[in-house]
């Protein structure tokens, strides 16, 4: 999915629900969870980011940098797993 398939999609649920409804993530589809937001992340900020801990940063693979990461929050509460069932894919 691009960031302007993401914005639509949002837009066409703010005309249906209205753009005060949380967003929420949910995660794994066989043992579901919802999560709250955590913000947001691109490639490029993860690779540019300069960590000042005494071992030299973290041994994470390095993610391209056109890439936005949706980042997850806490965990709310268990899901369903008729979300992906509903999901729009379109």
């Amino acid at each position: 999915m691009t960031i302007d398939e993401l914005i639509a999609r949002l837009e066409d649920y703010r005309d249906e629900i209205g753009g005060d409804a949380e967003v929420r993530l949910m995660t794994q589809q066989n043992w579901p969870f919802e999560n709250s937001i955590y913000g947001l992340a691109s490639g490029a900020e993860i690779n540019d980011y300069d960590e000042d801990d005494e071992d030299g940063g973290d041994d994470d693979d390095a993610s391209e940098d056109a890439v936005l990461f949706i980042v997850e929050g806490q965990q709310l509460g268990y899901g369903t797993k008729r979300a992906w069932e509903v999901a729009r894919n379109n």
